[in-house]
C-alpha cells in the first residue's frame, strides 16, 4: 500500500487529497521506487487547475520528479535493480504516470542514477531545471564565450539552473528580478550582473552591460506584454525563448523591430530534449558531468513534509521562492 496525492477536480491547492491505494507490481519497461524527496515544479500547479499544455483526466496524479530507491523492475528492464538509489526526469505524461506518492512506477526511460555527492533532496531538484535550461542554451542556442544570456525570474529553479548553465558554457548571465532585496542572493549564484526591474529600465540596463550590442539570448518563463522588452535587448539576430507563462496577460511583440534585427522567438520545453532518447542522454550526462565537477549545484528553497503537500502548494504559488521546493517522504 501506498500513500498517493489524487485530486478529482481542478482547483487551488485544497483539492490535493491523499488516497491510500495499493501499487501494482512494474510492468515491461517501467521501475517501482519506494520515494525519499519530491521536487515540486509550476507545471504541477498548473496542472492541478487544468491550465497545462495538455487536458487532465481525472481523477488525477501529479508530479515530474522524485528520487529514491528502486524497489522492483519490469520486464526488459536492464539497467536498473532493486536497491538502485535514483531520480525521475520530466519525460512522460502526467496522465500516464506520476511521482507524488510514497511508491511509484515510472518508465525506465525516465530513470537515472543520481550522483553519491548529492541528497536525495537535491538528486529530486536536479532534471527539470538543469534540462529544461540545457535544451534551450546548450543544445540549440549553443551559448558560449562572449555571449550574453538574459534570464528573467532568475530566482526560479530554472532561472537559477540558466545561470549556472550560462555560466558553465563560458557565456556571461544576466539575471533579472523584479526585487532588490534579491540582488545579494543572484550575484551570490553566480550571475555575473542583475537587473532589478523595480529600480531601473530593462533595455537600458542591458545595453549598458553589453556596450549597446544587446544580448544574444533571452531565457524566459515569464511572457506578457514585457516580452517585447526582451526583444528590445537583444542582438541582432538575437534568439528570445519562451518556456512558461507566469504572466497570464497577452505576449505582444515589437514585429517591425524583429524584421529589422532579424530576432527569433522561439517557443520552449523540456520535451524537447527529454521526449528524444539521443537528446535525453546527452543532456543526462552534460549534467552529470557539470553537477560532478561542482559547477552545476541545485539549490533548495525550503522543504515540507509529504504530510505538508498543500501546504508546499500555497507556497509554490506565492512565487517568492529562491530555488527549488522539495517535499520530503
Amino acid at each position: 500500500m501506498s500513500r498517493t496525492v489524487r485530486f478529482t477536480e481542478a482547483g487551488a491547492p485544497e483539492v490535493l487529497r491523499f488516497v491510500e491505494e495499493s501499487v501494482r507490481g512494474p510492468g515491461r519497461g517501467e521501475v517501482r521506487i519506494n520515494v525519499k524527496a519530491i521536487g515540486l515544479n509550476r507545471a504541477e500547479s498548473m496542472w492541478r487547475t487544468d491550465r497545462y499544455i495538455e487536458p487532465v483526466r481525472f481523477p488525477a496524479g501529479l508530479g515530474y520528479e522524485a528520487a529514491g530507491i528502486v524497489d522492483a523492475v519490469g520486464e526488459g528492464v536492464v539497467e536498473f535493480a532493486p536497491g538502485d538509489e535514483v531520480s525521475v526526469i520530466p519525460s512522460f505524461s502526467m496522465n500516464q504516470y506520476f511521482t507524488y506518492g510514497e511508491v511509484i512506477i515510472v518508465p525506465d526511460h525516465a530513470v537515472v542514477r543520481h550522483p553519491k555527492s548529492l541528497s536525495y533532496a537535491e538528486a529530486a531538484s536536479v532534471w527539470m531545471m538543469f534540462v529544461t535550461a540545457y535544451g534551450a542554451l546548450i543544445e540549440d542556442a549553443k551559448v558560449g564565450a562572449g555571449d550574453y544570456v538574459v534570464v528573467p525570474a532568475a530566482s526560479s529553479s530554472v532561472g537559477l539552473a540558466a545561470i549556472q548553465l550560462a555560466n558553465y558554457a563560458g557565456a556571461t548571465s544576466i539575471a533579472v528580478t523584479r526585487h532588490a532585496g534579491k540582488r545579494r542572493q543572484l550575484l551570490d549564484a553566480g550571475a555575473a550582473h542583475v537587473v532589478v526591474t523595480d529600480e531601473s529600465d530593462l533595455v537600458e540596463e542591458i545595453m549598458r552591460i553589453t556596450d549597446g550590442k544587446g544580448a544574444r539570448v533571452a531565457f524566459d518563463p515569464v511572457g506578457g506584454p514585457n516580452f517585447a522588452k526582451l526583444i528590445e535587448a537583444l542582438s541582432f539576430q538575437g534568439i528570445a525563448y519562451l518556456y512558461g507563462a507566469l504572466d497570464e496577460r497577452p505576449t505582444t511583440l515589437p514585429v517591425l523591430q524583429m524584421i529589422a534585427r532579424m530576432n527569433s522567438v522561439k517557443a520552449h520545453n523540456i520535451w524537447l530534449t527529454s521526449g528524444d532518447p539521443t537528446r535525453r542522454k546527452a543532456a543526462v550526462e552534460f549534467v552529470l558531468k557539470g553537477l560532478e565537477s561542482g559547477s552545476l549545484k541545485p539549490v533548495i528553497d525550503r522543504t515540507f513534509a509529504f504530510d505538508e503537500i498543500v501546504d508546499a502548494h500555497r507556497y509554490l504559488e506565492t512565487n517568492g521562492q529562491f530555488g527549488k521546493i522539495v517535499v520530503t517522504v
